[in-house]
């Protein structure tokens, strides 16, 4: 539709997640408009966020170092792990400064009809930290939808005979919502209200 690179940077924007054509075009103008020393800003922060983040070596969250701020916290309840989708849950969860246990980032959810299973989260990794017996409450924060639903019901029947204390989220959580959408007095009134899981 553009000429050559407009085109091209119109096409790479709209690759992003949640971001369609129409949207897609109205940042490629906006970055078009803007002063060039912001651009080149913009452009260093993402080179540099690719070559410096990675993935923290115990429970998966974004992290600048190999392990991630709130694993190399020691005040941070060991006896508690939160298991999320995805990083950006921890974000939503820290927000409402009710959880002071640890996390556990499971890189998605079970979904079948996009070939995601078991396996392809991080659920061994997950098992791994539980062997020792330093955990006595896993909380299963899953998103409240379908796949959510599925993967914590998947790891509660992993996780029962090893005696944990197996909880969700209470209720105040939409179903078919993403926690990172929550306001931080619904996710904090779920968090106080969390209950057992009986499979």
């Amino acid at each position: 539709m553009y000429e050559g690179i407009v085109q091209s940077l119109i096409d790479e924007l709209g690759r992003l997640p949640g971001v369609g054509p129409k949207g897609a075009q109205r940042i490629a103008f906006h970055l078009l408009a803007t002063d060039a020393t912001d651009v080149r800003r913009l452009a260093s922060v993402l080179v540099e966020v690719t070559e410096r983040v990675r993935f923290c070596r115990i429970c998966g969250n974004v992290a600048e170092e190999e392990e991630c701020r709130i694993c190399r916290d020691p005040r941070r309840d060991a006896s508690v792990i939160c298991v999320v989708e995805e990083p950006k849950d921890i974000a939503a969860i820290e927000k409402i400064r009710e959880f002071r246990g640890r996390y556990h980032v499971l890189g998605g959810a079970i979904s079948p009809i996009d070939g995601i299973g078991p396996d392809d989260l991080r659920t061994r990794e997950l098992m791994v930290r539980l062997s020792d017996g330093a955990v006595t409450e896993v909380i299963l924060a899953t998103n409240p939808n379908l796949e959510g639903e599925a993967t914590a019901t998947y790891l509660a029947r992993l996780l029962k005979p090893l005696g944990l204390r197996v909880t969700r989220p209470a209720s105040g959580l939409p179903v078919g919502g993403d926690l990172e959408y929550a306001d931080e007095v619904t996710l904090g009134r779920a968090f106080e209200g969390r209950r057992l899981l009986d499979v």
